[in-house]
């Protein structure tokens, strides 16, 4: 029962502030044994790619809640992408959560509570201007330091090295996905939760990154992660539903 109540059973809402998400291709044959029964890598040309998604929330809250009562926090998060398919035919794309970062230790509390996003707690600061999207993470773990700078001020090209042939196939691996895939160890259950947002424009933007810890520790030692894309949003609503479980062929449970 207690795991069953970590299924994402709250549905939420905020807004963004600014989200920045950057994907790093790395082989398929490192991606793909991290990833539970049921889910299959989502690849390009024989790349799969880890999501880094750094978000400024605003008024974060349950989506009954008045949006009086949300906290502002900053996130961080890495992500396979991934996708799941049913018996129907239908595949959904997402992303397979592998570890989370915040500054609120409320909400770290709450999110392990009620999900397996696995939230540490993280030093942030924020140092955004109009024109620059300016994060340094600290974590207390230390194993997944962040510094990123994002120049939001105009467009940008695919990044030098990057897999993909044209802007329109980056597009397709932006994050965020419509949804986001858990695993339940206990059932093997894969827990999908859909996102809901307005107004969903990402723009390529040209950034650095000087501190890519995560992706230099665990699985990823000894790997060379390539950035692929980086895309940014801004001032947009942006919620997720309730999760629901299936089984790993996609019947529901």
């Amino acid at each position: 029962m207690i795991e069953r109540l970590r299924r994402h059973p709250v549905p939420m809402a905020t807004r963004f502030g600014h989200s920045v998400v950057l994907s790093y291709a790395l082989p398929a044959a490192v991606l793909a044994p991290l990833l539970p029964a049921g889910l299959r890598l989502d690849t390009y040309s024989g790349f799969g790619f880890v999501a880094i998604g750094v978000v400024s929330t605003r008024r974060l809250r349950p989506a009954y809640l008045p949006s009086r009562i949300g906290l502002d926090a900053v996130l961080v998060g890495y992500r396979i992408m991934t996708a799941f398919g049913t018996p129907t035919g239908r595949t959904m794309r997402g992303l397979y959560v592998l570890r989370s970062d915040t500054d609120r230790r409320l909400l770290r509390l709450g999110a392990n509570a009620l999900t397996r996003y696995h939230y540490h707690q993280a030093r942030i600061r924020d140092t955004s201007t109009d024109t620059c999207v300016r994060i340094d993470v600290s974590t207390v773990d230390g194993r997944a330091e962040l510094a990123l700078r994002a120049d939001i001020s105009a467009e940008s090209g695919l990044p030098e090295g990057s897999p993909f042939a044209t802007m329109g196939d980056a597009r397709r691996f932006a994050g965020p996905l419509p949804y986001t895939f858990d695993h339940e160890p206990s059932t093997g259950s894969i827990v999908v939760v859909k996102a809901f947002r307005s107004a969903w424009r990402p723009r390529p933007v040209a950034v650095t990154v000087p501190r890519p810890g995560f992706l230099v520790r665990g699985p990823f030692a000894g790997t060379r992660p390539v950035l692929a894309n980086a895309f940014h949003v801004a001032d947009l609503d942006y919620g997720w539903h309730r999760g629901r479980a299936y089984a790993p062929d996609g019947s529901p449970r």
